[in-house]
């Protein structure tokens, strides 16, 4: 039996992933102008797949690059992917949904004429099993939380609600943060001192029953910080958007990361420093139980399964 080989959309059509191939000379290699977004599914069912493309559509009007595929399009699409790729993962695996578009190609980079190089965006959308085992010391430790020098881009410059892959400040600031600790994960602060985010997730703190966030200013609009809140006021949790700083950090009651692949974890160091007593508190306990309720199955469980370890 041949081996199992997942498929992705590619430009215009669907094919098997070692057939899709970008340019060299993509803008999107050329400028990192790139637009994207990542869902993924609990017990193989895409979660918020709709926030998830209304979000990538405003970022790609934001950018100015038009996909050929309208919103339903899409998601159509997407559902055809997974119907095929989940077949090539165990019950008790998941998947994640990645879509990425580029304006397209540079004929003059690329040396060719202007009718040689794909006119229209180069979109894409493709999947990848989740790696649990990756997750599972930020869930049995905590996570620790460096700040570097380096500071977010501002919304002057960007608007952070683009969920975009021009990210080399991200690059450089974690090459910063681990120096500090190889595992850390790291936090910017704006340019005026204030918590914005971490790469790849939002950051919320507790305190005093109230379940704190920096302003959407200057941070992306997350999906699970969306659900993060919505669960939280479920549970009668007041949540808050505010400036935050270091010092608030430092003195939190507890702290967390919120994101598509893990949903919710615990922070429980900033900077060498622990936070409360270093260990995964109520509240965190409280909004884990309440998402594997919204999504039927222990969200925990599965990032912990020593089936997961690899």
């Amino acid at each position: 039996m041949p081996a199992f080989e997942p498929v992705v959309y590619f430009r215009d059509a669907i094919v098997p992933a070692s057939q899709a191939r970008i340019a060299y000379y993509d803008w999107g290699i050329i400028l990192g102008a790139t637009v994207t977004d990542l869902v993924r599914t609990y017990g193989h069912k895409p979660f918020r797949l709709d926030d998830h493309l209304t979000r990538f559509y405003a970022s790609c009007k934001y950018a100015r690059i038009q996909p050929l595929l309208t919103h339903e399009e899409t998601r159509e699409v997407t559902l055809e992917l997974l119907e095929h790729n989940l077949q090539g993962i165990g019950q008790s695996d998941d998947l994640a949904i990645v879509y990425f578009i580029t304006p397209g190609e540079n004929a003059v980079y690329g040396g060719l004429p202007e009718g040689a190089v794909h006119q229209a965006p180069t979109f894409c959308i493709h999947t990848y099993p989740m790696q649990f085992a990756t997750w599972q010391p930020l869930f049995r430790e905590g996570a620790h939380v460096v700040i570097p020098s380096i500071r977010h881009v501002p919304p002057e410059c960007l608007d952070p609600k683009v969920k975009n892959r021009s990210r080399l400040h991200w690059w450089l600031a974690e090459q910063e943060a681990r120096l500090v600790d190889p595992e850390a994960i790291t936090v910017l602060l704006d340019l005026d001192g204030n918590i914005s985010e971490a790469s790849g997730a939002n950051f919320l703190i507790a305190k005093n029953g109230r379940l704190l966030s920096p302003t959407s200013r200057n941070i992306l609009g997350g999906i699970s910080l969306l659900n993060a809140s919505e669960l939280a006021r479920e549970l009668q949790i007041p949540f808050i958007e505010k400036n935050l700083q270091v010092h608030d950090v430092v003195n939190a009651d507890e702290a967390f990361l919120a994101t598509t692949p893990y949903g919710i974890a615990p922070v429980t160091r900033v900077n060498g420093l622990t936070i409360a007593d270093g260990k995964p508190g109520p509240l965190f306990d409280r909004l884990t139980k309440a998402w594997s309720r919204q999504v039927g199955m222990d969200v925990l469980e599965q990032i912990m399964s020593p089936e997961k370890v690899h």
